[in-house]
């Protein structure tokens, strides 16, 4: 595996190592649409509109060589995590849930990708909470800007199946084969302002029109908890937090 030599941080431990070799502007938003499904150059330039090509092909050697990512001969021109890279997951979808729970109004310029949106759901997603709830597919159409984006998420009991769809989703992967096939859909149109309400705050779209109940599975089923202290961390005091 590739190392950074005098670029890096001189220290010799986990947190330091990682940062090296992720830590980079771009490269964990690369890592996070590529989580959602393997992707072309292009792919991953028109999810990161504000992206330079040229960092973002230095962001892909650089991922390449430390052996995040590797190329998949079966899509010319595209990109796939490796074992090493889907191992950060776990990372990317805490910092997903932290950086949502923070989240204000969107800023001029800023958009939404069907990739971050699918992303967001996997974060959101409570799978103790759903295991009890028939099974059940949502789709979220996005508006942002005049253009809209659209993400399915199918839960049957603690799975989930999430990816973009509609006319402008990108090739994916053949969906998972998940029984029984949900009899129950609920479609939301929602701006991004009130998606941030929905998954932190479990607030109702102002102009939603439709089953109340249904609504409601989705609130259980996906929400993002305000940040905050964590349980057993020390605080600044040196008192351990409750």
């Amino acid at each position: 595996m590739a190392t950074r030599g005098a670029r890096g941080f001189g220290q010799y431990g986990g947190a330091a190592r990682a940062l090296e070799r992720v830590g980079d502007r771009w490269a964990l938003l690369i890592v996070r649409d590529l989580l959602v499904g393997a992707r072309r150059y292009g792919d991953l330039k028109a999810g990161l509109p504000r992206i330079p090509t040229n960092i973002l092909s230095d962001r892909l050697k650089e991922l390449q060589e430390a052996g995040v990512l590797r190329r998949v001969p079966s899509v010319r021109g595209g990109y796939e995590l490796t074992e090493l890279g889907r191992g950060l997951e776990p990372v990317v979808v805490a910092l997903e849930r932290w950086g949502w729970s923070l989240l204000g109004e969107p800023g001029d310029g800023e958009t939404l990708s069907a990739d971050s949106i699918a992303f967001a759901l996997r974060a959101a997603f409570r799978r103790d909470a759903a295991a009890s709830l028939p099974p059940t597919e949502y789709v979220l159409h996005v508006a942002d800007d005049g253009s809209a984006v659209s993400v399915s998420a199918i839960v049957i009991g603690a799975a989930l199946d999430v990816a973009p769809v509609g006319p402008g989703a990108l090739p994916q992967p053949r969906r998972s084969a998940l029984e029984p096939v949900p009899q129950a859909v609920l479609e939301l149109e929602l701006a991004p302002g009130p998606l941030r309400a929905l998954l932190v705050g479990g607030a109702s779209p102002a102009s939603f029109v439709g089953d109340a109940e249904l609504l409601a599975r989705f609130t259980s089923t996906f929400r993002i908890e305000p940040a905050g202290p964590v349980p057993g961390a020390i605080d600044r005091a040196g008192a351990v937090v409750a």
